[in-house]
């Protein structure tokens, strides 16, 4: 597999301040964003919303968009416009995010509070099966048994879109670090659709539009099939996607071959981005446009990740932005 790990962002491109916090162009790529919330903002914050456990966020989910209210004003309410028109904006949709003074596992309930605050300005999580909530905490070790590659340390998890096999639309991913021990290697790989050179070969293929079936693995806890294309388009016509590579069901021969060469031309893709994740921070990028995936570790017999997961919808009544309703 390619990967990007040292485009750097156009010559003069800084730190954007703001109430609150910074924006400026990753390492990897100007496509992604990094928004790092001020020590000053992140204290304050957490202070706020200490008298909510987060039990009592699973348990009301108002209180998840009262958390985000709380972060927004802290921010000038300049926070919640700047993350949709960044996730609605062909050319980013990305950002990386983290808080200063947030970077321990020790923080992690802070950690679930401050994720649940900025997905709740743009939409909505989803209901995430395989935990039982609206967001799924998991762990990655040295040896794993289970029925996906989510867990799998020592292998590359390939690129795909998030929630192919839900009849929820999936706008957004968030994937948070919240602990990482004795690890080497597992950046997470990002590519833009609009990066892929081998986009208009397969979205302008037969096979492209046609309904195909996808089936999760008994941990998702998904007990039915779903039937959708691999690609369709956006309000403006332009390419989307809704794909990976263990849960599609070829039905046959011709099915089959087409989509084992669709993943073998994303896989080598020479514009996927490899971009490393601190524990405390956490990618939010629009599911629809991105796909994601992980690179493999080295291994080690106390390796230990712990990641965090939401994803759902866009919702937003203001901004003069498009709605699902």
């Amino acid at each position: 597999m390619n990967a990007l790990t040292a485009v750097k962002p156009n010559a003069g491109d800084s730190a954007r301040n703001y109430t609150g916090f910074t924006v400026a162009p990753s390492a990897q790529s100007p496509r992604l964003l990094e928004l790092t919330f001020s020590s000053d903002t992140t204290q304050q914050f957490l202070q706020q919303v200490a008298q909510w456990p987060v039990q009592a966020l699973e348990y009301k989910s108002f209180l998840r968009f009262k958390v985000s209210k709380i972060l927004d004003d802290l921010c000038g309410n300049q926070l919640q416009p700047l993350l949709i028109k960044t996730l609605l904006e062909r050319g980013e949709g990305a950002l990386l995010i983290g808080a200063e003074g947030v970077d321990n596992v020790a923080q992690a309930d802070d950690m679930v509070k401050l994720a649940t605050a900025v997905a709740h300005l743009i939409g909505r999580s989803n209901y995430d099966a395989m935990s039982g909530q609206y967001y799924a905490r998991f762990v990655v070790k040295n040896v794993d048994s289970s029925d996906s590659y989510l867990r799998q340390p020592h292998r590359v998890l390939e690129l795909h879109n998030d929630g192919t096999f839900v009849e929820e639309v999936t706008d957004y991913v968030l994937m948070m670090k919240i602990d990482e021990q004795n690890m080497e290697g597992g950046n997470s790989l990002l590519l833009h659709l609009d990066d892929w050179e081998h986009l208009e070969e397969y979205f302008s293929h037969p096979l492209a539009r046609r309904a195909m079936r996808w089936a999760a693995p008994p941990s998702k806890n998904v007990s039915h099939d779903v039937f959708h294309p691999v690609f369709d388009v956006d309000p403006l016509g332009r390419p989307v996607m809704r794909y990976i590579d263990q849960f599609v069901q070829p039905k046959d021969f011709e099915e089959g071959t087409w989509l084992s060469d669709l993943s073998d031309a994303l896989e080598t893709s020479k514009n996927i981005l490899s971009v490393p994740v601190p524990v405390g921070k956490f990618l939010l990028i629009n599911n629809l446009f991105w796909l994601h995936g992980r690179d493999r570790f080295t291994a080690h017999p106390d390796l230990r990740r712990e990641l965090m997961r939401q994803r759902g919808y866009f919702a937003y009544a203001t901004h003069g932005y498009q709605t699902h309703q």
